[in-house]
């Protein structure tokens, strides 16, 4: 797994369409599949933020999400819908890890673009995988999605 700056050095291309759509409304607005402690997945909207080349999530104390990052550390970030027809997707899969470093969680903090708060915990996205898909062919019975995708492991294209 890399750090959103090795990917975005690995697919800069592919990075750049993927922080124009997980930002698409100018503070990070995303949906979080997480892992409950029983291998059912839980879905929660979320508002990632990227600082210092690193994608993080702030996670509150009382949120079941924190838990399941905790125990499993599994997830998949994907942008929200466009409020238009045909929207692009952004889909980041990975281990999430806490990060306790005080000096770091104040650079996040600061960098979060939404109404964090300081008691929330925060962990940082490593990517594993990462999938952009495109429609072509709106509402014709041609209609198909388009994939780029990318894979941490073999750092290239798949």
């Amino acid at each position: 797994m890399v750090t959103w700056k090795e990917f975005a050095a690995a697919e800069p291309d592919l990075a750049e369409t993927g922080r124009s759509l997980l930002f698409q409304f100018k503070v990070g607005l995303t949906f979080l599949a997480t892992v409950r402690r029983d291998g059912t997945p839980r879905l929660h909207p979320v508002c990632p933020v990227l600082s210092d080349g690193r994608l993080f999530v702030l996670i509150t104390r009382l949120s079941p999400k924190r838990v399941d990052l905790l125990q499993d550390g599994r997830y998949a970030l994907q942008s929200f819908p466009q409020p238009k027809p045909g929207s692009d997707e952004f889909l980041v899969t990975g281990k999430a890890l806490l990060v306790e470093d005080h000096a770091a969680r104040a650079v996040v903090l600061g960098d979060a673009r939404h109404m964090a708060d300081a008691s929330e915990i925060l962990f940082e996205l490593w990517i594993d995988r990462v999938m952009h898909t495109r429609w072509e062919n709106l509402l014709t019975p041609q209609m198909r999605s388009v994939h780029r995708k990318w894979h941490a492991g073999t750092r290239e294209r798949v």
